[in-house]
C-alpha cells in the first residue's frame, strides 16, 4: 500500500510540474524528480538505489558514521571544495545522540491560491484527497532522515507536532528529523527517543503553506541537499554529505581516531610538550612510532570488520 501510494504521489508531481511550469530548473521546484533525472543528477554515487531512485548509502556505512565528528566530516567535505554541506544555528532536541541516514527531502513554499488549486485539482485526480505534510511522511523508509524546506518558518511552519513525530520515529527506525522550520508540542518530542533539529518552537499547526516537492533538491540554511545525501547531525548541527565522499569520509575518520589516541596516550605521560606531539610529531623517531601504530591499528579495527561482516554472513 506505501509502494502504491507512493507511485500516485511521484506521478502526480511530475505531471503537476509539467503542467504548471516550463524550465527544468522550476520544474524541479514543483515536482520530484523522475526517477532517471535523479539518477542523472547523483551519477556519481557509488553505491546501489533505493526504489524511488535515491542513492542508497549500505547500512554498514550508515553505523560506522554513527562515530564521526562534525570536524572530521568538515576535513573531507572542505578538501573536496564542498563548503557548503554543513547546517547550523539548529536547535537541537537531543544533543547526545548522533542522527544518521539517508535525506528524504520534502519542500513547502508559501501558499499561493492559483498554484495550490491546480496541485489539488491534479491529487484529486490521482486519488489523494489531499497535499499535506502527511504525503510525504507516509513514504518514509527504515533509514531516512526527513529534511524539510519550510523557509525557515515559524508561525505555522510546523512540520510535526508529537504524534507525528512518533509516527516518523516508528517508519524511519528512529533515522531523525531536519528542518528549516519549526515544530511542535516539544514536551511530548523529547519524550521520543530520536534525533530532531529545527528553527523554532510554535504551538501553531502547519498551514499557509503548500507541498511543492518530494525528493527534489532543497535548502536549509546555506546547505544544498540531494536525495540520499548522508546526514550527520550532532550537537554542533548537521553535515549533509555526498554518496561519493562517504567512504573517503569514515576511513579518514579511522585515521583521525588513532591519531587522537596515540597523541592523548602521549600527553598524559607528561613528557612531551604539545607542540613536540601534535599535529605531527618533529621528532623522526616519534613519527616512525607513529606511523607503526598507526598501520597497526588499521590492520586490527579491518580484521575486525572483516570478522564481525562474515558472522553477519
Amino acid at each position: 500500500m506505501v509502494n502504491d501510494f507512493a507511485g500516485r504521489v511521484r506521478a502526480l508531481f511530475v505531471l503537476s510540474g509539467l503542467a504548471l511550469l516550463s524550465t527544468g530548473i522550476a520544474r524541479a521546484q514543483l515536482t520530484n524528480f523522475p526517477k532517471q533525472e535523479l539518477i542523472d543528477y547523483t551519477a556519481q554515487n557509488p553505491f546501489g538505489r533505493l526504489p524511488d531512485g535515491r542513492p542508497k548509502v549500505p547500512d554498514d556505512l550508515i553505523e560506522r558514521a554513527k562515530g564521526l565528528s562534525s570536524e572530521e566530516v568538515w576535513a573531507v567535505l572542505q578538501a573536496k571544495g564542498y563548503n557548503n554541506q554543513y547546517a547550523d544555528g539548529l536547535q537541537v532536541l537531543h544533543p547526545g545522540k548522533m542522527m544518521v541516514g539517508r535525506a528524504f527531502t520534502v519542500q513547502f513554499m508559501p501558499v499561493r491560491a492559483d498554484v495550490n488549486d491546480v496541485a489539488t485539482a491534479k491529487a484529486k485526480a490521482h486519488g489523494i484527497s489531499r497535499l499535506t505534510n502527511q504525503t510525504a511522511i507516509d513514504m518514509l523508509q527504515p533509514g531516512d532522515v526527513l529534511v524539510v524546506d519550510l523557509f525557515g518558518k515559524k508561525v505555522n511552519g510546523t512540520i510535526v507536532g508529537d504524534n507525528l513525530f512518533f509516527y516518523v520515529n516508528q517508519a524511519t527506525h528512529g533515522g531523525g528529523l531536519v528542518v528549516d522550520g519549526s515544530v511542535r508540542d516539544l514536551n511530548g518530542l523529547s519524550e521520543i527517543d530520536m534525533p530532531a533539529y529545527f528553527r523554532a518552537v510554535d504551538p501553531t499547526p502547519i498551514g499557509n503553506v503548500m507541498l511543492t516537492g518530494i525528493n527534489v533538491p532543497i535548502r536549509v540554511g546555506d546547505v544544498t541537499v540531494m536525495p540520499g545525501d548522508l546526514v550527520v547531525g550532532d550537537r554542533e548541527g548537521v553535515h549533509f554529505v555526498p554518496p561519493q565522499f562517504v567512504q573517503e569520509v569514515l576511513d579518514k575518520a579511522d585515521e583521525t581516531h588513532i591519531h587522537d589516541d596515540w597523541t592523548k596516550k602521549k600527553f598524559a605521560g607528561g613528557k612531551y610538550k604539545s607542540s613536540e606531539i601534535y599535529g605531527s610529531p618533529s621528532d623522526p623517531k616519534l613519527k616512525q612510532e607513529y606511523e607503526d601504530y598507526l598501520k597497526k591499528r588499521l590492520d586490527e579495527i579491518h580484521k575486525e570488520r572483516s570478522s564481525k561482516e562474515h558472522e553477519v554472513k
